[in-house]
């Protein structure tokens, strides 16, 4: 029998105060042309790195190989602020909340991650790590590109957080949108 295949990905929880950024340009968008479609509330977290389909009999192997990177690694200093988009203004296919902060750190543990799960069969992007919240997509083709010029230049108040976990999730994708499962949180700095 052959094992079942999950979606698997690596990411920060953020702090609630990202929700209220959401709904703001939820409210001063939702009249737009185009369709936008919004990520939910409890699906907001910031990426560090999708595996996609991974065995389930690799879940395991994967924590215990990753775990000393979370152990050694202090907590972070972040902060929410600014807005942009993938892969261009022009057609844009995701809406993001930009983050600040102790990044150089964010992007070693990107890189230990996939440094440590290549040899494992995955393979990552070779770009750059951009970190980001996902707070909304547009898919295509539709009749009108919706006008995103106001969202990327707006401002709201930075949201300062203590990044202190880093959460290894499973995603289901559902007729409604995508369900979460935590497989593995890890506290950041046990070992410290």
């Amino acid at each position: 029998m052959k094992d079942k295949l999950v979606r698997t990905f690596f990411s920060i929880p953020v702090p609630e105060g990202v929700r209220s950024v959401k709904k703001l340009f939820y409210k001063s968008m939702k009249d737009s042309r185009g369709e936008i479609r919004w990520v939910r509330d409890y699906q907001l977290h910031i990426t560090l790195s999708f595996l996609g389909h991974t065995p389930s009999d690799s879940i395991d192997p994967i924590i215990k190989a990753v775990k000393g990177i979370f152990s050694n690694q202090k907590p972070l200093q972040l902060t929410i602020e600014k807005t942009g988009c993938f892969p261009a203004s022009t057609r844009p296919r995701v809406l993001w909340l930009g983050v600040s902060g102790d990044t150089e750190k964010l992007d070693l543990m990107v890189k230990e991650i996939n440094g440590l799960l290549t040899p494992m069969g995955y393979f990552f992007e070779d770009s750059s790590f951009i970190p980001h919240i996902t707070i909304a997509r547009i898919r295509y083709p539709q009749k009108h590109t919706p006008d995103i010029n106001e969202f990327l230049k707006s401002s709201y108040d930075g949201i300062v957080f203590h990044a202190d976990r880093v959460q290894f999730l499973c995603s289901e994708l559902l007729p409604d949108g995508a369900v979460y499962t935590i497989l593995k949180s890890f506290p950041l700095g046990e070992n410290i």
